[in-house]
């Protein structure tokens, strides 16, 4: 890893309405709009699908660092993100995003010690650590 502090910059481009360009420099652009939800088009990324998709990600990469560490091999992970957003205190926002990853690990692997290395992993993602919205994982520890 770099010396700390690290920086990110992600670029966007806009107008009054339509699409928006999310670009970010050596990565390929990313159309987004507003979910159908908040009559968007439904067939771009939204705010709200990023936001879900960053902690996905970051759950993993994690999951890679924290495995590794705990000496937990795993095959595959298999993860599902569901955010809510409600009304909470006057301010519309996530009020819940629940992770369900489904990982699968080889015969003889300790499935406690799987789970563990689960629940690790979503306590340590530095982006659901980032977040005020409440985080529930829902693990399976998959043979195979």
């Amino acid at each position: 890893m770099q010396p700390l502090p690290h920086r990110y910059e992600v670029r966007l481009r806009g107008a009054p309405a339509g699409y928006a360009t999310v670009s970010l420099a050596g990565a390929p652009d990313i159309a987004a709009a507003p979910p159908a939800d908040f009559d968007g088009p439904g067939d771009a990324w939204g705010p709200e699908h990023l936001l879900l998709a960053a902690v996905e990600t970051c759950f993993l990469f994690t999951l890679r660092a924290v495995a590794q560490a705990s000496r937990v091999v795993f095959s595959a992970l298999e993860l599902t993100a569901t955010g809510t957003v409600d009304r909470k205190d006057g301010a519309l926002r996530f009020t819940e995003i629940v992770l369900r990853p489904r990982v699968t690990v080889a015969a003889g692997t300790d499935r406690e010690r799987a789970l563990r290395v689960l629940e690790k992993s979503e306590k340590a993602c530095l982006v659901s650590a980032s977040l005020s919205t409440p985080v529930r994982l829902e693990p399976e520890v998959v043979v195979g």
